[in-house]
């Protein structure tokens, strides 16, 4: 099939460097999508207003695209405040804690906590619930401080967040630029994941253990719980206003709540958007029920401010990925949906084209295709957001399985992998400051340490993509 290619597919392709490029050199790519996206609209239109427009456009594109993820990681990251607060939390673990006895376990109980909990809650929230009481238990039994960051980061911001099987954030935006439905993503992933997670914290675990024996690790004391959590005092006292036997009795509930939606999301057979609905409507109903009980008749006012928290920090998140999820969602549907059928007569998309003249001019195979979605999602993680740049992975995905003609859920889903290996808080220092901060150790230390067993993993990882592809 022969392939016109315009001045459109140049003008796109130019700008797809350009941001890889700025990832490189840790700018911002921002104003780079916003230029491409005017540019695009210009020479489709040959307007500067309908350009102009475009812009605002495609951002209301990239939010409807990207509403319902937003949505319910801001109305979990709210219910999780409500959960830390009144020391619900604290009960809800309260049965493992007493499991660490020794480094060994106090790692891989604290990691496994972690990744479960971070399939349900999202890591940054994750962090902040079980980070305050299970870093004095883990170092009483002798791990110290750094280990219990790496556990938390490589668990939780590594395996659940690249994964992201039941909220469905990341598997989302990779398959909307990919042009595959998400559930093809999520099972491309699942062997990519878990091999990554394997090697990844087993690597890191036998260079704790060899540190530990060298006695390059200081096993001292945490700070202190003033420092873990930036809670006034008025908050703090908050723990005082459930009895111990609701405290249990919610800590029980919680979770069987969202054991309940598993159930459901397997038996009903829920996926993409239905399944994060189910996943958001019942956070929803955990922070209204527990907001009531804690706050009495303050209940209805503080359950919006809880709701205010949770936007707040989900548009925080999203907020630098919606002008280059906006960009790149022109390479598909995007395009014609915002300036009208202006490609040649037999187009399939900006991204489609140049996917099938690439295969008619460069014979890509599994290998090349592997290495270079691993090299492009590591350097979209660059910026330390981890989410930003999956768009990118995805389309670029797409493009190269045209060209390979099989494979792109899997390469989606390990470009996805790569970018918030690097990006989502285990390689970046600047991601990592929240378990920094809760462990009291410096990010960059937890940066270094963590390097080694990611790039390990990434390697072992794309090796087995080839033959998945």
């Amino acid at each position: 099939m022969q392939v016109d290619l315009t001045a459109l597919h140049g003008v796109y392709l130019t700008f797809i460097v350009l941001i890889i490029g700025f990832m490189v050199m840790r700018r911002d790519t921002t104003l780079v999508c916003i230029v491409g996206i005017c540019l695009l609209g210009l020479m489709a239109k040959g307007s500067i207003a309908n350009s102009i427009m475009g812009i605002f456009d495609s951002f209301i594109f990239a939010i409807t695209e990207l509403l319902g993820t937003i949505l319910v990681i801001s109305i979990i990251v709210a219910m999780s405040k409500v959960l830390l607060r009144t020391g619900i939390n604290e009960v809800m673990i309260s049965p493992v804690t007493n499991l660490i006895k020794t480094p060994t376990l106090a790692y891989w109980i604290t990691g496994i906590l972690m990744m479960t909990i971070s399939w349900f809650f999202w890591p940054s929230p994750a962090v902040a619930l079980l980070g305050a009481v299970l870093l004095p238990v883990a170092v009483r039994a002798g791990l110290p401080a750094m280990g219990v960051a790496m556990a938390m980061n490589l668990f939780g911001h590594g395996i659940a967040l690249s994964g992201d099987f039941v909220i469905q954030g990341a598997p989302k935006l990779t398959a909307a630029a990919a042009g595959i439905p998400v559930s093809d993503v999520v099972a491309a992933s699942v062997p990519l994941v878990f091999i990554m997670g394997i090697i990844t914290t087993s690597t890191a675990f036998f260079l704790l253990k060899r540190d530990l024996k060298k006695g390059e690790l200081f096993t001292g004391e945490p700070l202190d719980d003033s420092a873990l959590n930036s809670q006034s005092a008025n908050l703090i006292d908050l723990k005082s206003t459930l009895s111990m036997r609701q405290k249990t009795a919610l800590a029980i509930a919680v979770p069987i709540l969202y054991l309940a939606d598993v159930m459901t999301m397997f038996s009903l057979h829920l996926q993409g958007g239905d399944a994060t609905a189910l996943i958001g409507g019942t956070s929803v109903l955990i922070l209204v029920i527990i907001a009531l009980l804690a706050h009495k008749d303050k209940g209805l006012e503080e359950m919006t401010a809880y709701l205010i928290e949770g936007f707040q920090f989900g548009f925080k998140v999203f907020g630098p990925v919606i002008p280059i999820a906006a960009f790149f969602y022109l390479g598909d549907s995007a395009f014609v949906s915002i300036y009208g059928k202006v490609l040649p007569p037999g187009s399939q998309g900006l991204v489609n084209d140049l996917g099938l003249a690439l295969a008619q001019t460069v014979p890509l195979n599994p290998g090349i295709g592997a290495v270079t979605l691993t090299i492009v999602g590591a350097i979209t993680g660059l910026d330390g957001s981890g989410f930003s740049g999956i768009s990118l992975a995805g389309s670029i995905a797409h493009l190269f399985a045209t060209a390979i003609g099989s494979g792109i859920a899997t390469l989606t889903a390990l470009g996805q992998i790569a970018a918030i290996w690097v990006g989502g808080g285990t390689v970046v220092p600047w991601a990592l400051i929240p378990a920094a901060a809760i462990c009291g150790v410096d990010p960059f230390e937890l940066a270094r340490r963590n390097l080694i067993p990611v790039a390990t993993g990434l390697i072992v990882t794309t090796i087995v993509a080839m033959f998945l592809i």
